[in-house]
Parts: C-alpha cells; sequence; structure tokens
C-alpha cells in the first residue's frame, strides 16, 4: 500500500486531503429523488454471439408520456473496447437471439395499429446490414423463439388458434374484395359503401354477429385468472410452432403448428441433431387436487404426435440439454414433504423413456437457480436463466442465493460439489455463456448499482465490465452503502437486516425510523439494488430491512420453520431488529414507521395489531382476511402448504392468523397503498378490508388505489404510478413522522382565512 512508503506526519496530511476531497466531492453530488426512476435504464436477457465477440441485449426505458417502458435490442463487444449501440428502432423489441452461425438476430416486435399494440411477431436482422423485417403475423402473435442446431428452423410460441387464423383468412379475403370493387372521386370509398349495404342486409348482419366474441367470462376453474395478466383464456392454450428461418425480406415463409390440443405448452428446446423439439407440459385440467407435476414430451420438427417421455413429480424451471444431447438440465423443488418452503435443487434427467431426475444439490443448503430481489428488476423483457452445461458434460453453471447474495457456482454433475465461480456482496440475477462457456456474461446489481453486464473469463478469474447505464445519472446522486447488521432473536436464531442510512448520516443525532418488510413470505432482501430504501434515507430516515424467518437464501430449516405459524415468529424477529436498531443510539425511538408489501403487508397489519409502538404505518397490497384471501386470490391454496386445512374446516387458525381479528387493538394511523385489478392480494381481501374498520373506529387512515394496476405496482407498474406510490409512502411517514403539513389526507381541506381588506384605522386602535 502508498501508506506504507510515507512518513507518519506525510501520511496524516495525505489523508487528511483525502478525507477533504472526498466531502467536496460529496457536496458536488445531489440526493437521490423519487422522480430519479424516469431516466433509469434498465438491462435485460443478455444473449452471447456463437463466436464469444458481442453480447446482445434488451435496454428498457420509461417512454416519453412516463406511463409505459420502450424495450430496444442493443449490443456491445465483449472486448470492453466499444460503448454499446442500438441495432433495433422499435419501441417494443424484445427477446434477442443469435443464428447459430451468428449471422442473424432473430427477435419479437410490438407494433401499433390505430394507437393500440398488436400482438408482438417475430423479426430478423441481419448482421451485415440493412432494416429489420417481419415474417410472421398470427393474430396472437408469437414469442419465445429458439434456433435449431442447423440454423435452418426457429421453433416459438403462440396461442393463435384454427378460429382465429379463420377470421384473419376472412378479413383477408373481404379486404380483397373491397380492393377490386370500382370506385369515382366523387362517391364514398368502396369499404364504406359495402359496409353501409352490409349494415342493411341481414345475412351480412348473422356474419357480423357470429365474428363477434363474447367477453362474458364462463368459469368451470378454481384458477382462472392471474395477476398481471388478467383471465385466463382457456380457448387459447400457448402451442409451439415452426418456421423456416429467413434471410430476407422477399424470402416469404409460412409457420407451421406442431403441437395442438387444450394443454399450455412451454420450455422448447431443440435436440443436437435439430430432428426433434423437447418440451414440458401438464395435461391435467385442474392440477391445483395435485401436487406440482411436470410431463416431459418430444416432437419431430416435421410435425407428428408427441411422444411422452416420463413425468417429473416436480414443477420445473426452465431446462437445458446435456452436450451430448443425453440429459437435461433443471431447478425444481421437491414436492414431498408438502413444505410452506422447500428450497431449490439442481437435478439432472436422462432423456430415455420413464427416467426419474436425479439431485445433484441435495446436500447443498443455499437456494439453487435463485436470488435476492430488490424493486429494480427489469420491468420489460428481462429474460430467464437456465443452467449452463460445460463443454464435457461433467459441469453445470448456475447461481445461488446464499444470506443476501447472489452468486454463480459451478456444480459437478457426478458429486453435486459446488466451486464458486464469482464471490462478493452484490446479486447476479442473470446469466449467460459462450458457447465453449470458459466465458460468462452476467448482469450484477449492488445496492448502490442498479444493474449492469459483466464479461468474466473463467479461466483466469478476470471481470470487465461491459456496460455503464446508469453511470452518468448516478454519478450525480449521493448514493450510501447500507450497513449490514446480524443480532439473535428469542430463540437464538441469527437474522440477517441492513440499515440504509441517510447521506452525511451523524450517529450523534436522532433520525425517524422506517421498519420495511419483504413480501412472499419466502423472499429475501440482500445486496442489490433498492430505489425505495435510497430514497428513504435521502429524506432522512434510516431504513431496517432485516430477513426474518421465512427468508430464503438462509437453508431449508430457517425457510419453512414458519409453516402454520405465519405470521408469528417473524414478527418477532422484527421487533427485536428494531430494538437492536435503536439501541446503536440514533433513532427517535418516537417516530418509529412499518411499512411492507404483499406479504409485508400483511405484517404490517399484523404489527400494528400487536404493538402501539410505531407512530405511523403503510401496508401496500395487503391480506387482512386470511379466510377472504383463501376464497379470492388468483392461485388456490388447495394443498396443505400454509395451512393444514381450507377455511369452512378449520376456521379457527384462519382467524387467529388474519390481521382483522385484530383490528380493535390498533391505534396507528394507517395508509393503504392498493392496486385496483391485484388479484394476487385483491383489494377485497386486504386493505379495503382495514380501512373501513379503522374509518369506523376514528383512527386516521387513507386508502391509494392505483386504477389498473396489479400486484406489480412497485417493480413494473405504470411510471407515473410507481413515482406516485412513492410520494404517498413516504408522504404518509412525513406526515406522522416528522410532522409534516399533508392536507391531501385530510377528510376535508382546512379552511384558510380570509384576510380582511384594508380599512382606516379607528382612533385609538
Amino acid at each position: 500500500m502508498i501508506y506504507r512508503s510515507l512518513p507518519r506526519r506525510f501520511l496524516f496530511v495525505f489523508l487528511l486531503a483525502v478525507a477533504v476531497a472526498s466531502n467536496a466531492g460529496a457536496a458536488d453530488k445531489r440526493h437521490i429523488t423519487e422522480k430519479d426512476l424516469f431516466d433509469f435504464v434498465w438491462i435485460g436477457d443478455a444473449q452471447v454471439s456463437p463466436d464469444g465477440a458481442r453480447v446482445a441485449f434488451v435496454r428498457v426505458t420509461v417512454n416519453d408520456k412516463k406511463e409505459g417502458y420502450n424495450t430496444s435490442i442493443w449490443t456491445v463487444p465483449t472486448a470492453g473496447n466499444e460503448a454499446p449501440h442500438r441495432l433495433t428502432t422499435g419501441e417494443r423489441d424484445s427477446a434477442p437471439r443469435w443464428s447459430p452461425d451468428g449471422k442473424y438476430l432473430c427477435f419479437t416486435r410490438t407494433t401499433e395499429k390505430d394507437g393500440k399494440p398488436e400482438p408482438p411477431q417475430l423479426f430478423m436482422l441481419s448482421m451485415a446490414g440493412g432494416d429489420a423485417f417481419g415474417f410472421t403475423s398470427l393474430p396472437k402473435g408469437a414469442g419465445d423463439p429458439k434456433w435449431s442446431p442447423d440454423g435452418k428452423l426457429i421453433v416459438f410460441a403462440s396461442s393463435t388458434n384454427p378460429e382465429d387464423l379463420e377470421k384473419q383468412e376472412k378479413k383477408k379475403r373481404k379486404e380483397e374484395e373491397l380492393k377490386r370493387l370500382p370506385a369515382t372521386a366523387a362517391s364514398p370509398s368502396p369499404a364504406k359503401e359495402a359496409d353501409k349495404k352490409g349494415a342493411d342486409d341481414p345475412a351480412k348482419k348473422a356474419e357480423a354477429e357470429s365474428d363477434r366474441e363474447s367477453d362474458v367470462q364462463v368459469v368451470t376453474r378454481a384458477v382462472y385468472r392471474s395477476n398481471n395478466e388478467g383471465f385466463l383464456d382457456f380457448k387459447r392454450p400457448q402451442h409451439f410452432w415452426v418456421v423456416q428461418a429467413p434471410r430476407n425480406a422477399d424470402e416469404k415463409v409460412q409457420p407451421k403448428q406442431l403441437t395442438t390440443g387444450r394443454f399450455d405448452e412451454d420450455s422448447a428446446i431443440w435436440s443436437k441433431d435439430s430432428t426433434q423439439i423437447y418440451f414440458t407440459t401438464l395435461r391435467n385440467d385442474e392440477p391445483y387436487y395435485d401436487l406440482q407435476k411436470t410431463e416431459l414430451y418430444s416432437i419431430s420438427a416435421n410435425g407428428g404426435e408427441p411422444v411422452k417421455l416420463t413425468t417429473i413429480e416436480m414443477g420445473i424451471n426452465a431446462m437445458a440439454l446435456s452436450p451430448d444431447g443425453k440429459q437435461i438440465a433443471f431447478t425444481a423443488s421437491v414436492e414431498q414433504p408438502v413444505n410452506s418452503y422447500t428450497q431449490p435443487d439442481l437435478w439432472v434427467l436422462d432423456l430415455a423413456k420413464d427416467a426419474k431426475p436425479r439431485n445433484l444439490t441435495a446436500n447443498f443448503d443455499w437456494d439453487v437457480g435463485s436470488s435476492v430481489f430488490g424493486d429494480n428488476g427489469s420491468p420489460r423483457g428481462g429474460g430467464g436463466n437456465a443452467p449452463i452445461w460445460t463443454p464435457d458434460g461433467k459441469g453445470i453453471v448456475e447461481n445461488f442465493a446464499k444470506e443476501g447474495q447472489t452468486n454463480l457456482g459451478l456444480f459437478d454433475v457426478a458429486s453435486g460439489a459446488m466451486t464458486e465461480i464469482t464471490k462478493g456482496d452484490h446479486a447476479i440475477t442473470r446469466f449467460r455463456a459462450a458457447p465453449d462457456t470458459s466465458k460468462l456474461v452476467y448482469h450484477l446489481s449492488t445496492p448502490t448499482r442498479l444493474g449492469d453486464l459483466f464479461w468474466l473469463d473463467r479461466v483466469s478469474g478476470e471481470a470487465r465490465q461491459l456496460t455503464r447505464s446508469n453511470d452518468e445519472l448516478f454519478g450525480q446522486l449521493n448514493l450510501t452503502e447500507p450497513e449490514e447488521i446480524r443480532y439473535k432473536s428469542f430463540d437464538g436464531k441469527t437474522i440477517q437486516a441492513w440499515l440504509q442510512k441517510p447521506p452525511g448520516f451523524d450517529p450523534a443525532k436522532k433520525y425517524p425510523l422506517i421498519l420495511n418488510i419483504h413480501g412472499g413470505p419466502h423472499a429475501a432482501y440482500g445486496f442489490i439494488f433498492s430505489h425505495e430504501f435510497q430514497w428513504m434515507a435521502a429524506k432522512g430516515y434510516v431504513v431496517l430491512y432485516p430477513n426474518p424467518r421465512g427468508s430464503t437464501s438462509y437453508g431449508q430449516e430457517f425457510g419453512n420453520v414458519i409453516q402454520y405459524n405465519y405470521p408469528g415468529d417473524d414478527y418477532k424477529d422484527l421487533m427485536i431488529g428494531v430494538d437492536e436498531t435503536i439501541k446503536r443510539g440514533f433513532i427517535d425511538a418516537k417516530k418509529l414507521g412499518v411499512t411492507g408489501g404483499s406479504g409485508g403487508g400483511l405484517l404490517t397489519n399484523w404489527t400494528v395489531g400487536h404493538t402501539d409502538r410505531f407512530a405511523a404505518a403503510v401496508s401496500q397490497r395487503d391480506i387482512a382476511s386470511w379466510t377472504d384471501w383463501w376464497y379470492t386470490a388468483d392461485f388456490t391454496l388447495f394443498q396443505p402448504r400454509w395451512f393444514k386445512a381450507p377455511p369452512f374446516e378449520d376456521p379457527e387458525d384462519f382467524k387467529a392468523r388474519s390481521p382483522i381479528t385484530y383490528i380493535k387493538e390498533v391505534k396507528t394511523p394507517m395508509m393503504f397503498i392498493l392496486g385496483e385489478t391485484d388479484s394476487r392480494t385483491p383489494p377485497g381481501a386486504g386493505g379495503e378490508q382495514m380501512f373501513r374498520a379503522l374509518k369506523f373506529r376514528k383512527i386516521p387512515t387513507v386508502m391509494i388505489k392505483f386504477l389498473n394496476e396489479t400486484h406489480e405496482l412497485s417493480r413494473a407498474g405504470q411510471p407515473w404510478h410507481r413515482i406516485e406510490r412513492l410520494q404517498h409512502l413516504v408522504g404518509w411517514f412525513d406526515r406522522w413522522l416528522m410532522g409534516m403539513a399533508k392536507p391531501e389526507y385530510d377528510v376535508a381541506p382546512s379552511e384558510v382565512p380570509v384576510k380582511p381588506s384594508a380599512a382606516p384605522k379607528k382612533p385609538g386602535s
């Protein structure tokens, strides 16, 4: 170190100069604001070219109207000698996929018609130059493209059904007929004339009525809607199609449907010789009555009947084919015993008929194929992960979550032993590899870095940063690293947590504290960027965000210990965390706030029903009544994962664990932030109940409803709504912890006294 070569007196001067320079640099910066989100750049779905020289990725930004997101495809050399540059011109381009020879890039593009987005279609871009061109036009769109190893075909997914194709063909014929009708400049357009004539024609009326698709939902299944998707369309299951890969816009190709039937199919992968496609499905109309299963099929690329290879007694994630084409790898959680939380493992399965998977990580007590989470993953076009085989088939690369970190490991296929590829206090949420897997590209986030791409040489261990998407913005911001703390809970369990402190933090001062509780409940905070925590700190709050029992990344026992006891002892973990923070001396114990979303909203409701130590609470996307949630959520709880029996068989258990049961104990002023179309935690089973009850009891309360927003409001909602959510969230604490005037939360605005007009003073006044 340079310090050792300096005499002591010079060392003091040197350190003083460094400190002054550091403080000057901080003084030049500003605090982060809620609206900085408008300028964030997110990166998703990185794909390495076959020669390993370039990475294509999706770049996501807030659109001009700030009510949505634009996605475009960019590329960056892995040599790190050039800045990224844009490849595609569309505003909704995603899913870049290199051809095996690296000469073409297939991707999906969504266009608009009459101001409304059309279903996405497949487009092709030549790396030699020229404009991208579309080559599918299916009524319900096309997605998830995958090239055959020989580069001749592309398999993709679509929910288009025969009726859709028939209507599309009928519309084309009608348009062709209208084009052939004679027209004069003085007469109305042929189309309008034809429509006018058709309006009085009974046959035309009947045809129009037959073309109309009813929007009435006839519900016969317990699961009939999905958060962020709305009502499920059982008339249009997702099937696989193949199309010849065109090389130019003049080469017209016709997609061919490969699979049919009433069941969705997923996770298509090609055989090494390009003759077969493997995929997953579950041919069960009502799978919620059973434990999760996955059926593995293969089908010829030329079509024909699919062949069932085996049934896997688990729900599995993305598959990867071994180099010899004889095995697949995937991550999944065992279904027996039935737990609230079961740690995901890495599995290998022989493709022989009726083979059973082998668990490589049964003795590895961390979450394989999982990550900690923040509030700024890519809101669109993020892509996913799949295991990566080494060329010799002896190792598999996967990420894993451990004590708030997410890193990459190499797992031995024979023994399951793991060798760390990366280390550090960060989160590697996405990763891909060059064909020989000696080099990897990964997406890395830290508490002060939103997320960038890095290129890693596994042999030398050298990592090179490829993108600096937010450096210009973040270089202006005075972001602070959180302090990691660990404390013992009531039964000796160690709880990991973090303290996000305000910029310029002074331990001699007293600060208000916000306890921020994560949802899940089986999820984890960690070393990853959170705009919300940074902004709360910038507003003058210390933010405590713990991983109580039930959190992931701490082993199977720690995660599942809350089964049939949620909420419960996790609440104790949280309160002890608050106590430990107050002991440090810089917290004003009279200015405590608590908030959380989803499961964190449930625990927020539970907290204020069991203590009045908090001066204010904000419950987001919450649960108030487990019974009402059981009956109305978008997924079923028909298996004994969280409760031993349904509410009509064990009503007392549901009642005892429902925050609404303790509503008479609540004295804390509460805000509820809800998504109007949230079906994961329906408002009627959560905040709406709490709000109405507190209004009856005349406890200060307000409800913030976000129209057309789902459970994903805080992570992928409309940008303006995400900003307003943050404003209300902190605004409520500003009102009750900081004493700021917030008339928008009053039932009626305070009357402003009318200034009397100037008048002559009376004598003696």
